[in-house]
């Protein structure tokens, strides 16, 4: 086991980060922006260590630095948590040169899977079932306008490098292509510096189900259920469950195989989430592969038992997998809801500030993923997330039942927040009786302005 690391990120999932250290025995180190000096994270951190100024491509994103630290530091291994560095296969491969391992699969697993034109394509060749769409980044509007016509409308136009919602269109006729191509091309430039697109059939309202996968540098792989994400809004999620309220064992099982014979494909060791669309005949189509941790990972380790972050860290010391696909049972239901300084009444507008009270609830089933304080304040360069809420109960409708009164004793103030709209979401009778899709908080949204 290592005796140090070092953790490239901020936030609660850093705060998570150092939690499993503990318990490990790892001394852990922090980096920080100015802007974070007084964060949580840099707080209870063994050794903490300022990498740059506010902005990410100074601090969070600043590998050089973040490599220093490692080094000055001895830490041994970097963590990079989610977003920010923890799917950039040059920071991977920065880390072995320098002799450092990197939590997380090979530079070359990122490489094959960062690309979702080209993962496609592997996973096609793999007998994993994907949506219709081209072969790779289109190279001209008239191989798109061929595509899209044989395809029929809608189709979707997606960054190759995307992630987080961004270099996505929706286009319904043939007049919006070209100018839908353009706009993502220029955000995916903006976002992900490539502008290369592709196009893919658009499934109208399917679930959006991820396998949660590990797997050690020895061969073994294991699939931990699945999640359902459906609950979005522009590609983002809001709220996540585990299980899926429209999966059952036999396509869960094939799901399950599904994703670890797309692991397998790319040689592929460390958690890893493979996401999925499923349609209305419960036909299931692969969407692409997040090579971290999620955001959501809290409601598989408490439906399964299993700690991904700790064996996340056991797999890149070099340590089998301490349970085998039989061991993993689905254990009751969980829910996440992201609690987030925004206004949902003002299409979420962001609401940087100081949190001048705050109560979060606990009890029987409610688990807490966070960094804030009261006191602390959400600046304007990062996410607005103030926590993670997770409630787990003995099947969906108990822990739709502690996720309710959990929301309820949720206090925060000195900045907006959205607890009354997951609050509203959670009481919603389609919601309850798990009777929604990928466009359900679209057409929600338009409900909840009017009240």
């Amino acid at each position: 086991m290592f005796r140090k690391v070092l953790i490239a990120n901020r936030g609660e999932i850093a705060v998570r980060i150092i939690r499993a250290c503990r318990e490990l025995g790892v001394r852990c180190v922090a980096v920080y922006s100015t802007a974070d000096r007084n964060s949580l994270h840099a707080q209870i951190a063994d050794e903490a260590v300022c990498i740059g100024p506010p902005a990410t491509k100074d601090s969070y994103l600043n590998m050089n630095a973040i490599i220093q630290a490692a080094l000055n530091t001895g830490a041994e291994a970097i963590h990079p948590g989610f977003g920010f560095l923890s799917e950039n296969s040059d920071f991977a491969r920065l880390c072995e040169d320098n002799g450092i391992v990197f939590i997380g699969p090979s530079y070359n697993s990122i490489d094959m899977l960062g690309n979702k034109a080209a993962a496609k394509e592997t996973m096609a060749a793999a007998g994993v079932p994907v949506i219709p769409g081209t072969k790779g980044a289109v190279k001209s509007l008239k191989e798109a306008k061929e595509f899209a016509d044989k395809a029929g409308y809608p189709v979707l136009v997606k960054a190759s490098a995307g992630g987080g919602g961004r270099g996505i269109r929706r286009v319904d006729a043939p007049e919006e292509l070209e100018p839908q191509i353009i706009a993502a091309q220029q955000e995916a430039k903006n976002f992900f510096g490539d502008d290369s697109v592709y196009i893919e059939k658009f499934l109208i309202n399917p679930h959006h189900v991820e396998i949660q996968i590990m797997a050690d540098k020895h061969g073994n792989y294991i699939y931990l259920g699945e999640r359902d994400c459906s609950m979005q809004r522009r590609n983002q999620k809001v709220l996540e469950e585990c299980p899926s309220p429209i999966v059952d064992e036999a396509l869960r099982k094939r799901m399950g195989q599904a994703a670890i014979t797309a692991a397998k494909e790319c040689g592929y060791y460390n958690a890893g989430t493979i996401e999925f669309l499923v349609d209305d005949n419960r036909d299931f189509y692969f969407m692409e592969m997040n090579t971290r941790i999620q955001v959501e990972h809290p409601i598989t380790e408490e439906v399964t038992g299993f700690d991904l972050v700790k064996a996340q860290i056991e797999v890149a010391a070099g340590m089998s997998l301490s349970v085998t696909q039989n061991d993993i049972k689905l254990r009751g239901h969980a829910i996440e809801c992201r609690i987030n300084a925004e206004n949902p009444e003002l299409d979420f507008r962001p609401s940087p500030g100081t949190i001048t009270d705050l109560y979060m609830p606990g009890g029987p089933g409610i688990r807490i993923d966070g960094a804030v304080f009261q006191g602390y304040t959400i600046t304007p360069y990062y996410d607005s997330m103030i926590s993670k809420l997770i409630a787990h109960g003995s099947d969906r409708q108990d822990a739709i039942n502690k996720m309710a009164w959990a929301l309820s004793e949720f206090l925060v103030r000195g900045v907006d927040t959205n607890i009354d709209f997951q609050l509203s979401l959670i009481r919603n009778p389609d919601f309850k009786e798990g009777n929604y899709d990928i466009g359900f908080l679209g057409r929600y949204m338009e409900e909840y302005k009017k009240k």
